[in-house]
């Protein structure tokens, strides 16, 4: 079959699975599981003829890809990418900016970038750039830690919005029983159904193709301007999204989470938070796994010290009373604890994360490039977007607590 009736193919079978897609979308609805088998088969073939395609009119452009002059590509390729930045240089390799910089109209992208508990997905993958080879490796994701996604349990989604029930008061209970005696019944009383739906979090920015020609620039500006970024606004949405619009109903805008207050003098901030791993352990019976602070009053909490004028976390030099290293970043209560200005100072957030509230992810961090956006090719300007999918669900809110410090 001529290239061109290939490509025609191709385009065939991608419409087909767009339509089936789209409609559902419209309907507000995730697919069925007969259209889902069907949008796999259309992919599985749009697979094949990639794969036909790559061998015919086009060797040239792609053995460009491949090769950079001293024969080591391919070992280069095996060996797996550090960071998201990495993962793209090494999908599209130089020949492709090459390309880019002296091609209009041209868009360039890499497989999705995902961390390496994600399971690797390709449903959703209906647009294949022709001259890419990919590098399909699964990286590790560059994110300073512990975050809050950390905390947080996750989960990958197929759809467009994940549903669930949060469960209510318990009623009736275990208990002893006689052989052959009647046992007793114990349910979830009103059980509520819940919905979150899935969010894109995207943004992009504009580079020279002067800038490009460094790879590892490039590399920092994917790694440190669009993967870090993105990451600090995605920890904020967790947190303190309203839920309106696009945007994420986040964990302080939860209906049915505890809250907690310090008091004045002799209580205190620690006081304050130990009260609400209590409260977590009382009303649900799951032990707190984590703190969510602001810089500010994770300071004020860092910096006090004992009678002596000895520092309770330690000092500055060595442990307490000169005992042990100087820890980092030493954990609230034993528990994990991410400090970060997404929460707002004199708040903190304590919580059974965990078990209480999932991270649904579809698919990884998608980088693409593309010079044909609003006419940037003849200014020699590159667009690079970034983009991901989410979805927050919080099963238990009873074991989140707001607490508010003095």
């Amino acid at each position: 079959m001529p290239p061109t009736d290939l490509n025609a193919a191709r385009a065939e079978h991608v419409k087909a699975a767009r339509e089936i897609i789209t409609a559902a979308k419209s309907e507000d609805r995730d697919l069925t599981d007969e259209e889902q088998a069907t949008v796999e088969t259309e992919l599985a073939e749009v697979k094949k003829l990639d794969k036909q395609l790559k061998g015919r009119a086009l060797t040239d452009a792609v053995k460009g890809l491949h090769q950079d002059g001293d024969g080591d590509q391919d070992e280069d390729r095996d060996a797996p990418a550090k960071s998201l930045g990495d993962h793209f240089v090494k999908s599209v390799g130089a020949a492709g900016f090459a390309r880019l910089k002296s091609t209009s109209g041209l868009s360039l992208g890499s497989p999705e970038f995902k961390a390496a508990t994600d399971p690797q997905l390709t449903t959703g993958a209906v647009y294949t750039p022709l001259l890419t080879e990919y590098d399909r490796t699964i990286v590790r994701s560059y994110r300073p830690g512990p975050v809050v996604a950390d905390l947080l349990g996750s989960g990958t989604i197929s759809g467009n919005a994940v549903s669930y029930f949060i469960e209510g008061a318990v009623e009736g209970a275990f208990t002893t029983v006689a052989e052959g005696a009647a046992k007793p019944q114990m349910h979830f009383v009103d059980p509520t159904a819940a919905s979150d739906k899935l969010t894109k979090i995207a943004a992009w920015f504009d580079m020279s193709d002067e800038m490009t020609e460094d790879l590892p620039f490039m590399v920092s500006e994917i790694n440190q301007r669009g993967l870090y970024l993105l990451s600090m606004f995605e920890e904020q949405q967790l947190i303190n999204g309203p839920g309106t619009g696009t945007t994420i109903r986040g964990l302080l805008n939860r209906v049915g989470i505890q809250t907690e207050t310090q008091a004045v003098a002799p209580d205190s901030a620690q006081d304050a938070l130990f009260r609400a791993m209590t409260k977590v352990m009382t009303a649900t019976g799951l032990a707190a796994d984590g703190i969510i602070i602001n810089p500010a009053d994770y300071q004020a909490l860092r910096l006090s010290k004992d009678a002596n004028g000895q520092y309770f976390g330690g000092g500055f030099f060595q442990g307490q009373y000169g005992v042990g290293g100087v820890p980092q970043q030493p954990p609230l209560w034993g528990l994990t604890t991410v400090v970060t200005s997404a929460v707002a100072a004199k708040t903190a957030v304590v919580g059974a994360f965990n078990q209480a509230a999932t991270v649904y992810r579809k698919g990884g961090v998608r980088v693409e490039q593309t010079n044909s956006d609003a006419g940037k090719f003849t200014s020699n300007i590159i667009t690079t977007r970034i983009e991901e999918r989410i979805a927050l669900a919080v099963r238990v809110p009873a074991a989140v607590v707001k607490v508010t410090l003095l």
